[in-house]
C-alpha cells in the first residue's frame, strides 16, 4: 500500500476525528452521484468503440466541467439511453457542430 504524504495524513486524522463535512448541498446532486457510482460499480462488460478526435475532446471537455471521468460520462449517456431516459433537446446544434457541417459540404 501507498505511503501517505503529509497532506494526505493531516486529511485522514481530520476524516476520523469527525470534522470533514460533505460539500454536496443539494439532494439532486447527491442522486446523481449516487447514480455515478452506481453505474460504476455494476460495470461487467467491456466495450471498444471508434469515434472522431472531435467529439472524444467534447466529451472530455464535459466530462471535466461535470468534474467525473469521461469514460463514466459516456458510460451514463449510453445508459440513460439504453433505459429510454435521455431526452434530445430542440435544436441543440453546437458551434463545433456547424463547423463540421460548413466543412464537409465544403469539401
Amino acid at each position: 500500500m501507498k505511503r501517505l504524504d503529509r497532506d494526505e495524513k493531516r486529511m485522514l486524522a481530520a476524516y476520523e476525528r469527525g470534522e470533514l463535512q460533505s460539500v454536496i448541498t443539494s439532494e439532486s446532486a447527491l442522486r446523481r452521484y449516487r447514480e455515478y457510482a452506481r453505474a460504476t460499480l455494476t460495470k461487467n462488460r467491456r466495450v471498444n468503440i471508434r469515434m472522431s478526435t472531435l467529439d472524444l475532446a467534447d466529451i472530455q471537455a464535459r466530462a471535466a466541467e461535470e468534474g467525473l471521468p469521461y469514460q463514466t460520462l459516456m458510460a451514463s449517456v449510453l445508459h440513460k439511453f439504453a433505459t429510454g431516459r435521455l431526452h434530445e433537446r430542440k435544436s441543440s446544434v453546437t458551434s463545433r457542430s456547424r463547423r463540421t457541417v460548413r466543412k464537409r459540404t465544403a469539401a
